[in-house]
């Protein structure tokens, strides 16, 4: 029988950005279950689908999820959103507003609360109560794009914690 990592076609974002080589025993260890891998570059690929519509810009999406590295903080996911963001066209008011901490600033008072809520749901996560969620309707915020956006913190909090055990394992010794 063959193992699960010798189906994959090519490395994922995680695999790509952690430079987890095929045939070491960290990339048999992520892909033993292939379903996992599969889901979680599944999802990927869904939030940050350019096609996505009647949801959150891609923009948006793409400063959710530099924001949300920056603070977890996960260097090497914060260094890929950012290249995500150039490629985008990086708005560089936006840039040092949310690399000094001062995303109260921002003259777009959408991106304001879904920053602010990021930072909610990410550092205190408790406090993405009611108040938080009529913060974002207030803003013009659907139903369907407060989901989105709390799917999305959500995902990226496993995103950055998955990161930062896979470079814990490869600092170890385990690749």
């Amino acid at each position: 029988m063959t193992s699960t990592a010798e189906h994959i076609a090519e490395p994922d974002l995680l695999d790509r950005l952690l430079d987890i080589q095929t045939g070491t025993h960290l990339h048999a260890m992520r892909h033993a279950r292939a379903k996992v891998a599969s889901a979680t570059q599944g999802s990927q690929d869904l939030f940050f689908d350019p096609a996505l519509e009647n949801n959150l810009s891609l923009g948006e999406r793409l400063w959710v999820a530099y924001y949300a590295a920056r603070l977890t903080p996960q260097a090497t996911l914060t260094a890929h959103y950012l290249e995500q963001l150039q490629a985008l066209g990086l708005d560089e008011t936006v840039h040092a507003a949310v690399d000094s901490g001062a995303i109260g600033t921002l003259e777009d008072a959408r991106l304001r609360v879904i920053l602010g809520f990021t930072r909610t749901l990410i550092e205190s996560p408790v406090n993405g109560d009611q108040v938080a969620l009529q913060a974002l309707q207030h803003e013009g915020l659907s139903t369907a794009e407060i989901v989105v956006l709390a799917q999305l913190i959500a995902f990226l909090s496993y995103q950055v914690r998955l990161a930062a055990g896979l470079g814990a394992l490869q600092s170890a010794g385990a690749a």
